[in-house]
């Protein structure tokens, strides 16, 4: 598998839309827009999975910088997701807003 970000994606791109922009380049795995949890509205981002590596890249090499609905996208290999010390809290722990 090849994890893509793609970045600057239009609030109205639907997932079908950007499936078919990246099947032109191999197999799409699986892809996900990343959306707002309390309203559902797409948050201009997303990932695609590309079956291999070599297909990836020329989908990133064929698509970054390419107008997509009307904005220029942001195409690179997915970086790992890094820990950011979320999960759970200790009983009677809080958390403080610094407001």
């Amino acid at each position: 598998m090849y994890r893509i970000f793609v970045g600057n994606l239009s609030y109205t791109a639907t997932e079908d839309s950007v499936r078919s922009l990246f099947a032109a380049y191999g197999g799409v795995e699986s892809l996900n827009i990343i959306r707002d949890r309390d309203t559902g509205d797409s948050r201009g981002f997303g990932f695609v999975e590309m079956t291999n590596a070599t297909e990836g890249r020329k989908a990133v090499g064929g698509i970054n910088s390419t107008d997509f609905e009307g904005r220029s996208l942001n195409v690179s290999e997915a970086r790992p997701k890094e820990d950011r010390g979320g999960g759970r809290r200790e009983v009677g722990q809080r958390r403080f807003n610094s407001y």
